[in-house]
C-alpha cells in the first residue's frame, strides 16, 4: 500500500508507524499520556494482517522482559509507556544493553517526581540520556517536535538499533503524543522472514542445531572478561558519536544568541525566535533531533560565532548542562524552564531571555 496522508494524535500515529515499518512484536502496559499507542494496536488488530504480536503484560517490568526475549530472537521489538513507567523499565533496560540486543522503546513523558502528573513534561531528559538503570551503558535517543518525526523515528530507531546492536528510545512527550496533526503514513514493510534473521542476525538464538551455541546474557563473572566487554561498549559508543549525531538549527546564520530547545519545547521556541526578530534582536534555535549522542560538536562551533545561549526545557533544567559543557565557558549559557507539567509561551521565554542578556 502507498503513503496515507491522515489526521492523527501522535500516540496513535506511532501505533500506525509500528505496524507498517515491520514489526514483530510489541509489548506494553497502558500508562497516561501514552495509553492509546496500545489501544490504537489492538484496535488495528495487526496480527490478522502482518503477524504482528500485540500483547498487554501485566506490567512495565513484564513488558520489558519481554522485549529482552523477543530482541534475543532477532526480532523488531517495542514497547512503549510514560515516565513512571520507565522508570520500573530500567533493570530490564541495563540488560539489554548489556546483552546488545537491538530494540525500540519510546517515553511519552509526563511530570514528576514519583506519580507526579499526566501532564507533559521533558524532566526525563537525564534518565535517556545518562543511563537511568545500572552500568555504564547508552541508549540512542531521538527527540521527534511532530506527529510525522513521530512515525519517521520508529523505522530509524529500528534501523539504529539493528546497526549498532543497542537499544534505541524515542523520547516523546504529552504534547506531542496527545496533539493532532496531518501526518504521511509509509507504505507497509514486510516483516523479516526466519531466513533472512538468521542471515541479518547471526547472534541471535534462533533454536536451530549448530556446532555453536548462540549465548545471550549480560553477566560475566571474571572481571578481567567483563572489563573487555565494558571496553568494547565503549568503543561502539565512540561509533555512534561519530556517526550518528542529528540537529536541526532555526535563523542560526546570522543569530548574536541561540536558544537550545528539543521536542514540543523547540516547536515553542521557534515562534520565540520570529518574535525577537520582530523586535531587531538576532536570536537563532538549535534542535537537538539525538539528545545522545549529544551535537555538543555544533554547539561548541556555534559559540565562536554567539553572545550567548539559553536551555529552554519543560523542567527543571537538564539538557543545560550537556549545552554548557558544549560550550565550555566561552560564552555565558543561561536556563528558562516550567515544571509538573506547565508549558511556556513563546513570549515567555522571550522575556526570560531578554531579562538574562540585558536587552
Amino acid at each position: 500500500m502507498d503513503n496515507e496522508v491522515k489526521l492523527m494524535k501522535g500516540n496513535e500515529a506511532f501505533a500506525h508507524a509500528a505496524i507498517r515499518c515491520g514489526t514483530d512484536g510489541y509489548f506494553g502496559y497502558p500508562i497516561t499520556p501514552q495509553s492509546e499507542i496500545l489501544e490504537t494496536l489492538q484496535a488495528e488488530m495487526p496480527w490478522e494482517t502482518t503477524g504482528m504480536v500485540v500483547l498487554q503484560a501485566e506490567s512495565e517490568v513484564a513488558s520489558i522482559n519481554m522485549v529482552y526475549g523477543g530482541a534475543g530472537c532477532g526480532k523488531r521489538v517495542m514497547t512503549t509507556t510514560s515516565s513512571p513507567g520507565f522508570s520500573l523499565m530500567m533493570e530490564g533496560v541495563s540488560y539489554i544493553a548489556g546483552a546488545e540486543l537491538p530494540c525500540v522503546l519510546a517515553n511519552v513523558q509526563r511530570g514528576g517526581p514519583g506519580l507526579g502528573t499526566i501532564q507533559p513534561s521533558q524532566a526525563d531528559y537525564f534518565q535517556a540520556t545518562k543511563g537511568g538503570g545500572h552500568g555504564d551503558y547508552r541508549l540512542i535517543v531521538l527527540c521527534p517536535n511532530s506527529v510525522q518525526e513521530t512515525v519517521d523515528f520508529v523505522d530509524l530507531a529500528f534501523e539504529l538499533a539493528f546497526k549498532y546492536r543497542n537499544p534505541a528510545l524515542i523520547l516523546s512527550d504529552g504534547v506531542i503524543g496527545q496533539m493532532m496533526e496531518r501526518v504521511v503514513l509509509p507504505p507497509f514493510k514486510a516483516r523479516r522472514t526466519e531466513e533472512q534473521i538468521r542471515k541479518e542476525c547471526p547472534w541471535a538464538t534462533l533454536g536451530h542445531k549448530a556446532k555453536d551455541r548462540n549465548i545471550i546474557t549480560s553477566l560475566e563473572l571474571r572481571s578481567e572478561v567483563m572489563e573487555v566487554n565494558n571496553q568494547r561498549f565503549q568503543e561502539k559508543y565512540k561509533k555512534i558519536e561519530e556517526n550518528e549525531v542529528r540537529y536541526e538549527e532555526y535563523k542560526c546564520e546570522d543569530a548574536e544568541y541561540v536558544i537550545v530547545a528539543y521536542g514540543s519545547a523547540s516547536r515553542i521556541c521557534q515562534k520565540t525566535v520570529d518574535l525577537a526578530r520582530e523586535q531587531g534582536i538576532k536570536l537563532g534555535l538549535f534542535r537537538p533531533i539525538t539528545v545522545w549522542p549529544f551535537p555538543s560538536k555544533r554547539i561548541a562551533e556555534l559559540a565562536d560565532q554567539v553572545k550567548g545561549f539559553i536551555s529552554a526545557e519543560l523542567s527543571a533544567g537538564q539538557m543545560v548542562e550537556d549545552v554548557r559543557l558544549a560550550v565550555n565557558g566561552k560564552v555565558p549559557v543561561t536556563f528558562y524552564g516550567r515544571l509538573g507539567g506547565m508549558i511556556f509561551s513563546p513570549s515567555e521565554v522571550l522575556d526570560a531571555f531578554k531579562k538574562d542578556f540585558n536587552l
